[in-house]
């Protein structure tokens, strides 16, 4: 009975997130039709409604630690199970609503604002939605396979993205691009309906952990003190900030470098874009794994140097004229690799890091933060700092960069944090 709670904690726990990063590797993929349709303002260059696009893009991330607060709270008071549940609903609803929305032709400036405000609704709903999953799965682990647990939950997140740009390069290579453009690019949100009816189904299932319903029957034992918990959630944002860099670097922006700065075609910059989450999916459950068996800041910290040390050399190969497609396929799959190296591991860190009492806030509010800093920015930082230099070399000094910290953040950990119980 206890295993398949387990197994109904982990199903329930991924479901929401793949939909989460489905919708985002959706957005991502089809940045450049989006922009055309939504951001292309009268008088303004193409590189500019790019721009505007990521910008809607990043504003999204930056709702996320509001959404871990909000949601966070709400499910360290209430539980983690009802609160899964409502984010479930709201961020259905809203994934779908942009594919409703009229296009600048049709409404003007409204268009970009609708999209704008759904957006951050997303960011809203999405930042409430990580805390709640990674302690559902990881206080739902057995004794030695939070690792594992955690790893399920970045997994998702891969299996989201690969979905996401399945769908962009299936509806590319079925309709014309026009096609594409003047109605093809809604059928990816619209999916997220039926999605997100099998996702309420599970979590409606589900029991609620035996972490929280324990901390309920002792409110006094699990007191936790506002500045360790804000000092645990500054040092997890330096832990994970090379993972949310990278991770946006590789795995979504690429597709887009690609094309604009590399003039790339539309389907084998998307071909590269999955083949980069394939390795990346490749390397999550057994890095997770091996966090389990050998701590995870040594599986951190090798990630990290790796991505420090092959960051420029990766992005040059990249960028050579000579590479083949199956050069270029390389690369991608070692860098998507590296980062799944990250993500295994890094579910379980972050929720060894909180008590029960502040688990979903605090765990929330460190990966939402991070990711609005380091991932939802690289687009505009990127592309904004391309536009005004002319160096194609920035996507790899900016990984290079957030490697710095982490490796200095990652040295802090314990190497025994893994043996311990969620409690000590």
């Amino acid at each position: 009975m206890q295993q398949d709670a387990h197994k109904r904690a982990l199903i329930a726990g991924s479901i929401g997130n793949f939909i989460e990063w489905y919708e985002f590797a959706v957005y991502g993929f089809l940045a450049t039709v989006i922009a055309k349709n939504f951001f292309q303002l009268d008088g303004e260059a193409g590189l500019t409604s790019l721009i505007l696009t990521y910008a809607s893009f990043a504003i999204a991330f930056f709702f996320r630690p509001l959404g871990a607060v909000v949601f966070g709270r709400i499910g360290d008071k209430i539980g983690r199970k009802p609160t899964l549940i409502i984010v479930l609903v709201l961020m259905t609803l809203a994934t779908a609503a942009i594919g409703l929305v009229p296009v600048y032709a049709s409404i003007g400036i409204a268009a970009p604002l609708i999209v704008t405000l759904l957006r951050i609704l997303q960011g809203l709903f999405a930042g409430g939605e990580y805390g709640g999953a990674v302690s559902l799965m990881t206080e739902f682990a057995p004794p030695g396979k939070r690792g594992l647990y955690g790893a399920w939950q970045s997994f998702t997140v891969a299996l989201g993205l690969l979905a996401g740009a399945g769908i962009v390069a299936l509806l590319s290579a079925l309709l014309t691009p026009e096609a594409l453009h003047d109605w093809g690019w809604r059928i990816p949100f619209f999916l997220a309906l039926p999605m997100g009816v099998v996702a309420l189904w599970l979590r409606v299932s589900m029991e609620e952990t035996p972490s929280f319903v324990q901390q309920q029957e002792n409110p006094a034992v699990a007191q936790a003190h506002a500045a360790a918990t804000l000092k645990a959630i500054v040092m997890g944002i330096g832990r994970v900030m090379v993972w949310s860099a990278a991770g946006y670097t590789y795995l979504v922006i690429m597709p887009t470098y690609l094309q604009s700065a590399l003039h790339t075609g539309f389907n084998q910059a998307l071909l590269i874009a999955v083949i980069s989450n394939i390795g990346f999916a490749l390397t999550i459950i057994p890095s997770g794994i091996l966090s389990d068996r050998i701590g995870r800041r040594t599986v951190m910290l090798i990630a990290t140097v790796l991505l420090l040390i092959l960051a420029l050399p990766l992005l040059k190969i990249l960028q050579a004229e000579s590479s083949t497609l199956a050069v270029k396929a390389i690369v991608v799959l070692i860098a998507g690799g590296l980062v799944g190296m990250l993500a295994g591991p890094g579910p379980a860190m972050l929720s060894e890091m909180f008590p029960t009492r502040v688990r979903y806030t605090g765990l929330g509010l460190a990966y939402s933060l991070s990711n609005a800093i380091f991932s939802g920015c690289a687009g505009l930082i990127i592309t904004g700092l391309i536009k005004e230099t002319g160096n194609l070399d920035i996507p790899a000094y900016y990984v290079m960069v957030t490697a710095v910290v982490s490796i200095v953040a990652l040295m802090t950990l314990r190497k025994d944090d893994h043996l311990r119980s969620l409690e000590e």
